[in-house]
Order: structure tokens, then sequence, then C-alpha cells
């Protein structure tokens, strides 16, 4: 066979694997997802936003993340929770990140004291960065892991990032987040949009049952989820 043939035909073949390689994954997320495809928004969620991970899950949602929406439609009130919205002041921050959508509110429940509700939307991949860079910025330690956090029906994964800051009289203080990214695009495609999903708090006491107040209302938001 002439070498050009040759070259073609292996050149062909490549090709004819790529693309069936795609129309897999395309046709596995769709059936694994269609479950829920009628119960609300689907999306699919994960706690990396460069790769994938064994923590992807398709989620279903009463609310829109999408960015065709307005994530300030988001209900202030819900599930007991009050919220009201915060200033962004770090102006700098902003101009960097350059987010098409930002929430930023703080939610308050009488039996669970507060915590703050943070959304970053955009289809651009320098809007996001992994909230340690601002805690150790400002002179804070961070120890990062994963939670997983129980639905109705399934489960979602996030990261915990517990930050720890010395006070000069020997005590200190700490915060807990718990956040995750969502794509409406089941091929997570971020030109179609991808949101930073974030709840913080302080430690006050015990970790286990502040994070168990945040899940608790991550849960106010997500519903089902199959992984």
């Amino acid at each position: 066979m002439p070498g050009d043939s040759r070259r073609y035909l292996v050149t062909l073949a490549i090709l004819i694997v790529a693309a069936l390689g795609v129309l897999f994954v395309s046709v596995g997320e769709t059936v694994l997802g269609r479950g829920l495809i009628g119960q609300g928004y689907t999306y699919v969620v994960d706690i990396d936003n460069w790769r994938r991970t064994d923590r992807e899950r398709f989620v279903q949602s009463p609310y829109n993340f999408s960015l065709d929406g307005d994530l300030n439609d988001l209900p202030m009130s819900i599930g007991g929770w009050q919220g009201r919205d915060v200033p962004q002041t770090n102006i700098e921050a902003m101009i960097l990140l350059d987010p098409e959508q930002f929430v930023q509110r703080l939610y308050s429940r009488p039996e669970s004291g507060f915590l703050w509700l943070s959304l970053i939307g955009s289809r651009k991949s320098k809007s996001f960065h992994p909230p340690q860079i601002c805690y150790v910025a400002a002179g804070w330690s961070t120890d990062a892991s994963s939670e997983r956090i129980p639905l109705e029906e399934g489960d979602i994964y996030a990261l915990r990032l517990l930050a720890t800051k010395p006070l000069e009289d020997g005590r200190q203080i700490q915060h807990v987040s718990l956040y995750f990214y969502v794509w409406a695009d089941p091929m997570r495609d971020n030109s179609r949009g991808l949101v930073l999903f974030r709840t913080t708090s302080p430690v006050l006491g015990d970790l286990e049952k502040t994070l168990a107040t945040q899940k608790e209302f991550i849960r106010l938001f997500f519903t089902r989820a199959q992984g």
C-alpha cells in the first residue's frame, strides 16, 4: 500500500475512534441524567472545574442556576433562613475575576446562626480560583478535603476548606467552606456557563455541627442526584 494511503487510513481511524469516544460520553451522560429530566432543573456538579472526578453527579434543583437566568432570583427566604445581600468591597478582586454574575448573601436563622452564600457565574476560566488562595494571602492556614452531602435521593460532594488564623492573644478563629461547581451543560462546556456554589461560616465550637448546618442549607437548593 502506498505510504500516503496508509497514513490517510491511520488518520481516518484515529478520527473515527475520537468521534466514537465523544458520542459514548454524550450518550452515557444523557442516559445517566434521564431519570432527573422533567423533575425541575438538571445540572452536573463536581468538586473540580478542570477535570472530571469520581465525585461528579447529575443533580436536580427547583432553582435556575443557568447563566441564561439571573442568580439573584434565588430566594432570600428559604427553609426558615432569611438572607440579605452583602456588598462586595474587594473591587480589585472583582476586576480580576470579571464574573458575569456574582451573588454574595448573608443568611441567618435563629436556631442555626448564620452563613454566607457566594455564587460566581461566568463563561471564562479566569473567573474561578481555589478559595484557599485568598485565605493564604490574608495569613490563614488551610486544610482541604471532600465532604459527602446526602440529598432526598442520592448524594453530591463538596470540597471542604477549613481555614485557621491565630490571634495575638493566643486564640484562633476558624472558617469552614463547602463548595462545588455547577454546569447546565452535561458536556461541561464552560462557554455555556459555570457557577461556583459556596457556603461559608465561622466554626463556633463544634466543626461537625457547623458542617451539618451548611449541608442542611445546601439541601434546600438541590434535591436528587445520580452518580
